[in-house]
C-alpha cells in the first residue's frame, strides 16, 4: 500500500435538495481548487416520484465554465444565449459564463411521466484571468464524439483534455484533464501522471490505487508526478480530474467565481437589480440571491 500517493483527502458535504442529494467536495475548507476545478458535485443517484422532476430555476454565473456529465437520466438546458439542449448519459454540456450568463436545468416532460432518474457529476472550472470576461458560450459534445479508451477491464471516456494518448474535442481554457472511468470486476487502468494537479473520485462501487482503498464520494488529491494504477475487485465508476495549477487564487460566492472580490460584489448587485439577461422560454421564475450561500470559498 502506497500512502505517499495522496496529498489530501476531502470528504463531501451533503445537501438534501428534496428527492435527491448532492455530495460536494469542492470548494472545501482544506482546498478550493484542483487544477481549474473549483466546484465538484455528485448528483444522486436518485429516482424521483412520477409526475415530479428536477427544476433548477434560472440563475446566473460569471467568470467560470460549468461542466455537466450524466451517468443516468437526462436534463433540459436553457440559457440566456437562447440555447436549448438535452443532455443524456456520456455526453457533456460545457457552458462558459464569461462576463455573465443565466441558465436553467429541468427534467424533460417525458422523464416526468415515468419518474425521472438522476445520476451524474456537475463541476465548475475557473477561467484563466485573461478569459474571465470573455463572451458567454455553450457547447454540447455527444457521447459518440468523446474518445473512449479500453484497458484491462476498464473503459475510460475522455471528457476534456488529453489522456492515454487521446484528446477530447471539448473546449478547454486552462490545461484540463477530465475522464469517466468504468471498471469491471478485476479491472485496472494506469493513471496518467502528466498534469500539475490531479484528483480521483469514486462515484460508485469499490476501487483502490496501488493497494490504497478509495472511499466512495471522497475526493483524493494525488501527489504531483506520481504514476499509479487504479483497480477494482468488484467494479466501480471513478472520475479523474485536474490540470494546470492556477497562480492566482479564485473567490467563490454562490454561483459566482472570480479572481476579483469586487467583480463578485458587482455580480450580486446586478442579479438583485435584474441586470442579467433572461432565459428565452424560461423567464417566469428565477432563484433569488441567498443571504448565506451554500457555496463559498475559504480564504
Amino acid at each position: 500500500m502506497r500512502e505517499d500517493l495522496i496529498t489530501m483527502t476531502i470528504e463531501p458535504v451533503t445537501h438534501d435538495l428534496g428527492g435527491f442529494k448532492v455530495h460536494r467536495t469542492l470548494p472545501s475548507r482544506p482546498r478550493t481548487m484542483v487544477g481549474p476545478f473549483i466546484f465538484f458535485d455528485q448528483m444522486g443517484p436518485a429516482r424521483l416520484d412520477v409526475g415530479t422532476g428536477i427544476d433548477v430555476r434560472p440563475h446566473p454565473h460569471i467568470n467560470l465554465a460549468t461542466v455537466t456529465y450524466l451517468y443516468a437520466g437526462s436534463l433540459d438546458h436553457r440559457d440566456s444565449l437562447g440555447t436549448f439542449a438535452t443532455i443524456e448519459p456520456g455526453a457533456v454540456n460545457l457552458m462558459t459564463a464569461g462576463h455573465g450568463i443565466v441558465h436553467s436545468e429541468r427534467s424533460p416532460s417525458a422523464e416526468r411521466i415515468v419518474g425521472p432518474e438522476l445520476s451524474g457529476i456537475q463541476t465548475w472550472l475557473a477561467l484563466p484571468e485573461r478569459d474571465e470576461e470573455i463572451d458567454p458560450a455553450f457547447e454540447h459534445v455527444t457521447a459518440a464524439d468523446l474518445p473512449v479508451i479500453e484497458a484491462k477491464g476498464a473503459t475510460a471516456r475522455v471528457v476534456m483534455g488529453e489522456l492515454w494518448g487521446a484528446t477530447a474535442p471539448t473546449t478547454t481554457y486552462a490545461q484540463t484533464i477530465y475522464a469517466d472511468i468504468a471498471l469491471t470486476a478485476g479491472g485496472s487502468i494506469p493513471i496518467d501522471p502528466s498534469a500539475d494537479e490531479r484528483a480521483l473520485y469514486v462515484s460508485m462501487g469499490e476501487a483502490s490505487l496501488d493497494g490504497l482503498p478509495l472511499i466512495p464520494m471522497t475526493l483524493y488529491v494525488l501527489r504531483p508526478g506520481i504514476a499509479a494504477t487504479l483497480r477494482s475487485e468488484r467494479g466501480a465508476r471513478v472520475m479523474l480530474c485536474g490540470g494546470e495549477a492556477f497562480k492566482t487564487p479564485r473567490h467563490v460566492w454562490w454561483n459566482f467565481v472570480s479572481s476579483s472580490r469586487d467583480r463578485i460584489n458587482q455580480a450580486k448587485q446586478d442579479w438583485t437589480a435584474g441586470n442579467f439577461p433572461k432565459v428565452p422560454g424560461d423567464d417566469k421564475e428565477w432563484i433569488p440571491i441567498p443571504e448565506v450561500p451554500k457555496t463559498v470559498s475559504y480564504p
